[in-house]
């Protein structure tokens, strides 16, 4: 892997995607004594930073499979990524949704002409349900985050954040599947400046920061957090980049999510998704770690169900 595979990336995806503003805020700045600079992926098209590798992976696919179209399984985010950005490039898209993931969802994929197959919410039969439309269709599988193109996509947030904002000392971002995080820390690697990758993960649901003690993947016997985006486990392609270039992982609490992510719907005015707020819940638990610091922040996403609010 080098530094022109990340601008190459970039370079093909430019005109798919948008380039999301950096926003700051003086209170919390000062109520933390750092300086924080959030990449808003939640204003990224179809609202979060998924948009990225769904485009860099389709845009790789040779015509002929373009033309076969693409599918993965996902219950959120990666669903509607994969759809807008299939349906932008004129590529078939086939979405394998949990029969129990919100209306709300359905409807988003709907809206990008995702063609969705509802399935029991076990990965076992996301995989099975996914395996057979591949077979009768001749789509390629894109995985939401263990997939080569997607890790490289997802990173293109962090180096432009690095073009903007070369001398950060830390990019921090939540941990899911991994692709972000793997991204992240490439994109720190080839183009920060003594800049180092760190990771935010719930407590419920630590198997990264378990994995990064182990050197090997662990599970969660639990998916118990609001953070519904980062309940996914790490994959094989995304691990070894992240055991390699990510500095550490902290874990934060149910009760320090919520209050990381009123600070920014109050004093940001910005819709972010829980998920969001776990890499600022982080700086908040270890404040005098990163205190003096110049800090990037990547905000992943901002589709929150107004049905369900976590406050």
């Amino acid at each position: 892997m080098e530094k022109s595979h990340l601008e190459k990336v970039l370079e093909r995806i430019k005109p798919h995607i948008h380039r999301t503003p950096v926003l700051s805020s003086t209170l919390i700045n000062e109520m933390l004594e750092t300086n924080i600079w959030f990449k808003c992926e939640n204003f990224q098209k179809m609202g979060a930073f998924k948009m990225r590798g769904a485009t860099n992976a389709i845009l790789n696919l040779p015509e002929e499979k373009k033309l076969k179209g693409v599918v993965t399984h996902s219950s959120g985010n990666f669903a509607q990524a994969l759809s807008l950005a299939a349906k932008s490039l004129n590529v078939p898209a086939y979405i394998v949704m949990p029969d129990s993931a919100p209306e709300v969802k359905k409807a988003a994929v709907r809206t990008y002409e995702g063609k969705i197959t509802e399935c029991p919410s076990t990965l076992k039969d996301r995989e099975e349900t996914a395996y057979k439309i591949q077979e009768e269709t001749g789509a390629t599988f894109v995985h939401p985050s263990n997939d080569l193109d997607v890790i490289l996509g997802q990173g293109t947030a962090a180096m432009e954040l690095l073009q903007d904002y070369p001398d950060l000392d830390f990019i921090i971002c939540p941990v899911g599947g991994g692709g972000l995080i793997a991204g992240t820390a490439l994109a720190v690697k080839f183009f920060g400046n003594k800049c180092k990758c760190i990771g935010g993960e719930p407590i419920e649901v630590n198997d990264a920061w378990r994995s990064l003690k182990s050197g090997k993947i662990e599970t969660n016997e639990s998916a118990n957090t609001i953070a519904d985006g980062l309940k996914t486990q790490l994959g094989d392609q995304n691990f070894p980049i992240i055991l390699e270039n990510v500095e550490e992982i902290i874990r934060v609490s149910e009760e320090e999510i919520r209050a990381a992510l009123r600070l920014i719907w109050e004093r940001m005015k910005i819709i972010v998704e829980p998920s969001s707020a776990v890499a600022l819940a982080a700086v908040i638990k270890e404040k005098d770690r990163f205190k003096n610091k110049n800090i990037g922040i990547i905000i992943s996403g901002g589709n929150v169900d107004l049905n369900r609010l976590p406050f």
